[in-house]
């Protein structure tokens, strides 16, 4: 994939490859960073993604026929023809050299599926996200870091996001693997390559008041500290204030358990986030399972 404002170079994956090939990508490091500020904006080095990895990336974000896969700095366009050939997606690149825009374009239309995919030249911070349901990305970290609260802001809950090496920051992976492959930068070794995964969590942090249903149904209010996909909060039930535990949100889904009225046990709550409205069912410690809701608070 190509780097979009600054080369996809880093020293750390090279772990397994040879002390040459180090020193390679320390110089390659070195040239980006002293390069002109223009030349920098312009773009670094087109630098690929191995297929290997790019296979690892699609299955690790679940692509199907149902999904459109958005890849920021899609270079000569693999892994968004991948997405349409293996998995019969739909899809975009976006890259900053047309020369390579172009290069991603005849070969939709050489495999025939130039119906399904398209590459636009386009900086990367102006594309439009929003029809994505898989996101990759193959960038430095001063990029992701950059582009992360556009990321937050166009996908939608549940959409979900795959970055080869490079992650967010203080926003961890839900889940990180590991890919060996005999290739990388263009030179042959032993390496391996950190593919991350990210599921976009829905935006709940507030006060929620709702109710448990039950012949001894409780007025229930939430209030919730939300650092992406972590909870962190409270639950007052009919006056009682209960610190909740476990607190996690995935997509649409949240989740958080709190000790039991009655004994040692605790009551798990998960529910699914539909705008200002959020429902679903707690069970306890052998208990049935039990209905509730909750509407944010203006």
């Amino acid at each position: 994939m190509r780097a979009q404002g600054i080369a996809r170079i880093e020293a750390r994956g090279t772990r397994h490859g040879s002390r040459a090939a180090r020193v390679i990508c320390a110089a390659l490091l070195l040239t980006v960073s002293s390069a002109p500020a223009q030349d920098v904006k312009d773009g670094g080095p087109y630098v690929p993604t191995p297929q290997k990895v790019v296979d690892a990336m699609l299955d690790l974000a679940g692509v199907r026929a149902s999904d459109f896969v958005i890849d920021l700095g899609s270079g000569d366009g693999r892994i968004v023809l991948t997405a349409a050939t293996r998995h019969q997606a739909r899809g975009m690149g976006v890259d900053i050299d047309q020369e390579l825009v172009d290069r991603a374009n005849g070969s939709a239309q050489r495999l025939a599926i130039a119906d399904r995919v398209r590459f636009i030249r386009q900086d990367v911070h102006a594309a439009d996200l929003s029809q994505a349901t898989v996101l990759t990305l193959y960038l430095l970290p001063g990029m992701m870091t950059s582009l992360r609260p556009k990321i937050l802001k166009e996908l939608r809950p549940g959409a979900r996001i795959v970055s080869h090496d490079f992650d967010f920051g203080d926003w961890k992976p839900d889940r990180t693997i590991e890919v060996e492959t005999q290739e990388k930068y263009d030179i042959v070794g032993s390496w391996t390559s950190m593919v991350h995964l990210w599921i976009v969590p829905a935006p709940v942090q507030g006060t929620w008041r709702g109710t448990l249903a039950g012949s001894n149904g409780s007025q229930l209010q939430i209030e919730l500290t939300q650092a992406f996909q972590h909870l962190e909060g409270k639950v007052t039930r009919n006056g009682r204030e209960i610190v909740l535990r476990d607190g996690r949100v995935e997509g649409a889904q949240v989740r958080f358990s709190v000790p039991q009225d009655k004994g040692n046990g605790v009551e798990r709550f998960v529910g699914t986030v539909r705008g200002g409205e959020m429902a679903g069912e707690v069970r306890g410690n052998g208990s049935p399972p039990t209905k509730w809701s909750a509407s944010r608070a203006q």
